[in-house]
Formats: C-alpha cells, sequence, structure tokens
C-alpha cells in the first residue's frame, strides 16, 4: 500500500471523494460487470438475456435488475455445482469454502480480495503490528478474508483461530499481541482466562469485530479494558460491505468499490433514507459476479456523512433478519436446517432454536417437543443440532402440542443496540 494513502488518516483518498465521482465510478465499475457476467456467466446470460445492459447507468436503472438471494444461490449450486452457473467458466479460482447453509463461496482475485484493509485500517491496525486473527480457518472465508486484508496493511498475522484459549493467553504475551480480529465475545473470554491464569494481557490496544452482535454492555467492557473496538460488517460472499470509523452513533460507513442498496424485504424496490429493510449488494469481482446480492439482513440508510471525514453513505448497522436467518457466534443459522434436524427424529413435534444473549454471549436452545425427555435422547439431539449447525446448543425437550401454530422455527431474542 502505498503511503501517500495513510497521510490524512485514511486507508485510501477514494474515501473522500464526492458523491457524483463516486457514483460514477462505481455504475462505470458495473457497467463491466454487468458485460462480464452476460457474456460469461450461465446464469446471468439467462437473466440478462431482455435488459439492455447498457442503459443500467443510476440506481433507478440497476432497480430493475433482478434480485439474487442466499436461498436462490443454495438452491442452484444444489443442482449445479460448484457455483450454480453465477461463476464464469474462465474463473481463475485460488481457493474454494463450504460454509453453513451450506454455500459454496470462491476466493475472488486479486489483493485483499475481500476489501476488508480499509476496515481494519480504521480500526486503527498499522504496519507492523501483530494481529491474532480470531476467525476460524477451516471450511470458510473468514480467517482468510482478515488475513489477508492484514497483510496488505503490512501486518504481521498471528492464526490464532478459535479455541485453545490457555494456549491463546501464552501465544498472546508471547507475542506481545497488538490487534485482535474475530468475534465480539472471543476477545472477551481470552482475557477473562488470562485473569483467572494471572497472566492478564495489556498489549491489545485495538479490535475489530464481526460475525456477531457487538452489544453496548460489552462495548463498554473493552473500553474498561483499555481496548478501542470498532466492528464491521460483511459477507463470506461479498466481503466487507460496511464499517465503523467513530463512535457508535455514527452507524457504519459503507466500503468502496461496491454498491449498497436497501430495499423492501422480500421485493427489489428500494426504500426510502431512514426506511429499515433488507441490504442488498453489488460487488465488482469479475471470477464471480454478484448483482443485487439479497443478505437477508436489515438495516437503513442514515442522513448526511460520518463525522470523520469519509464521505460515503452510512447505514445505521445490523438491524435483524428480513428472513428467520440469524448468526450465532460468527455462523449463519437456517430455518431448513432446523427442518433437517427435526427430519432426523420422525418422533418429534414442532421444534425451534431459540437464541439470547446473557453478558455478551450468545446462547442457543434448541426446543423440540418429544414424549420422552430422558437425557440419552437429549444428549442425541444435541450432537444432531451441532453437526447440521457446527454450533453448541442447549437442548430443551417439552410435551407434544405445547409450541405455538406459528410458523416459527428460529426465535432470535437478542436485542441488539448500535
Amino acid at each position: 500500500m502505498d503511503q501517500t494513502e495513510t497521510e490524512h488518516g485514511f486507508f485510501s483518498p477514494l474515501e473522500t471523494r464526492n458523491e457524483l465521482e463516486r457514483e460514477a465510478n462505481l455504475f462505470a465499475n458495473l457497467g463491466e460487470q454487468l458485460k462480464n457476467a452476460a457474456a460469461n456467466s450461465g446464469y446471468w446470460k439467462a437473466q440478462l438475456a431482455d435488459i439492455d445492459v447498457e442503459s443500467i447507468g443510476d440506481r433507478k436503472a440497476l432497480a430493475k435488475l433482478p434480485v439474487l438471494s442466499k436461498g436462490d444461490l443454495v438452491e442452484l449450486q444444489d443442482k449445479m455445482p460448484l457455483f450454480g452457473g453465477v461463476a464464469p467458466a474462465n474463473s481463475d479460482l485460488r481457493r474454494v469454502f463450504y460454509s453453513p447453509g451450506p454455500i459454496v463461496e470462491p476466493q475472488p482475485g486479486g489483493t485483499d480480495p475481500w476489501r476488508m484493509s480499509a476496515a481494519l485500517f480504521a480500526a486503527g491496525m498499522r504496519h507492523g503490528d501483530i494481529i491474532a486473527n480470531c476467525f476460524s480457518y477451516h471450511l470458510t472465508p473468514a480467517g482468510f478474508m482478515f488475513d489477508e486484508a492484514a497483510s496488505n496493511l503490512g501486518c504481521v498475522t498471528f492464526p490464532a483461530g478459535i479455541g485453545n484459549t490457555e494456549t491463546l493467553v501464552e501465544a498472546f504475551n508471547h507475542f506481545q499481541i497488538s490487534g485482535y480480529v474475530g468475534t465480539p465475545d472471543f476477545l472477551q473470554i481470552i482475557l477473562e482466562k488470562a485473569k483467572g491464569l494471572g497472566r492478564d494481557i495489556d498489549s491489545i490496544k485495538n479490535a475489530l469485530v464481526s460475525g456477531g452482535p457487538l452489544f453496548p454492555a460489552m462495548r463498554d467492557w473493552y473500553a474498561g479494558e483499555g481496548i478501542n473496538i470498532k466492528q464491521c460488517y460483511g459477507t463470506a460472499e461479498l466481503g466487507l460491505i460496511a464499517h465503523e470509523t467513530g463512535v457508535p452513533e455514527n452507524g457504519m460507513v459503507i466500503a468502496e468499490n461496491c454498491i449498497v442498496e436497501i430495499v423492501r424485504p422480500g421485493t427489489g424496490d428500494p426504500v426510502g433514507v431512514g426506511e429499515v429493510g433488507e441490504v442488498v449488494v453489488t460487488t465488482f469481482d469479475q471470477n464471480y459476479p454478484l448483482i443485487r446480492f439479497a443478505t437477508g439482513d436489515l438495516s437503513s440508510i442514515l442522513p448526511g456523512q460520518s463525522a470523520c471525514g469519509r464521505t460515503n453513505t452510512r447505514l445505521k448497522g445490523w438491524m435483524g433478519r428480513a428472513d428467520q436467518t440469524t448468526k450465532v457466534r460468527g455462523m449463519f443459522v437456517h430455518p431448513r436446517q432446523i427442518a433437517k434436524i427435526v427430519k432426523s427424529y420422525p418422533q418429534m413435534g414442532r421444534a425451534r432454536l431459540e437464541v439470547t444473549e446473557n453478558e455478551g454471549k450468545d446462547q442457543m436452545t434448541f426446543i423440540c417437543e418429544l414424549q420422552s425427555d430422558d437425557n440419552s435422547i437429549a444428549e442425541k439431539i444435541a450432537q444432531t443440532v451441532r453437526a447440521e449447525c457446527r454450533l453448541r446448543a442447549d437442548i430443551r425437550i417439552v410435551p407434544p402440542s405445547s409450541l405455538p401454530n406459528d410458523g416459527k422455527v428460529i426465535d432470535d431474542q437478542r436485542v441488539v443496540g448500535i
């Protein structure tokens, strides 16, 4: 990275462009992406067959294009591995990932392929910092997303992953880790383990978290530990969507080099500033063209610009799910996964996954209707839930016909504050 890019406290001069310049650049990139998709992607060739891609020059025109949802992508991939015909046949692939859903993602091309560097920079990470990357490097891309960005900034990465907290306490002290990347609650677990072992970690100054909500109580806890903490919002398919740059009330500045829309859930119709809707994103990776990709997340556009000096539009933050899919401890849990668990037990009636928060930590409880409530069946169900969702859950067995007949299979009771 050219050092001149950081002279004024920003990762890139693109972050302070005026609106007209940014829109012109975004839609020039979109034009190239649409041409690439129409020519090389089997899926998009069919979707764009009756559309004059040359006419898509602004947001009003973009809103006429079809929306591609995560559920659509799963179905496409079921019919046509690897990528459901979305990726061009000539895509240059470096890695492929298998995320919960299940859904397959390729690694985008280029340096900092998921565009996470700006978020790391805004969180205080700088050249020479030693960063503990506590996202998983297994199956899903999260670990690589931040690893590539840290390398782009000239940081040294310790690929810590998740688990083994006692070993991580030793490693954090040995390396004098100055920055943390991971889920919001895992750093607290590590620091509390260190205190319990009498090996306090005082080297960490900055943290960038994602993969779950940063609750106000947890943010205050980190402030009390002297840690500057910021959060970012992204997905495995799209990379960085938005990130914090200042105080929480400022929301999240949308990432450069992608187009973000807020639409009415279940439609592709954009909503007004301040109105809550589903986040829809278009990216420009030619190896995996995602155009109007519906994330399933809810948010809204904040009026005005950030006080930090960055000029891009701001999101209020993650405000829940447009469907019942939810994110727990950095992993998506889908209604179809709950249905698959229920099908594994013919004697099971209704079931739902209840997600709560206790002292800043996500808790999952799988509630199901069964005649029997002996420990052996509960343990077996717990193993099935963990295998399907890749997350541990408490099991609560209730009598038949005791759960509401409301169609709800995932009940997220967490209260999210930004």
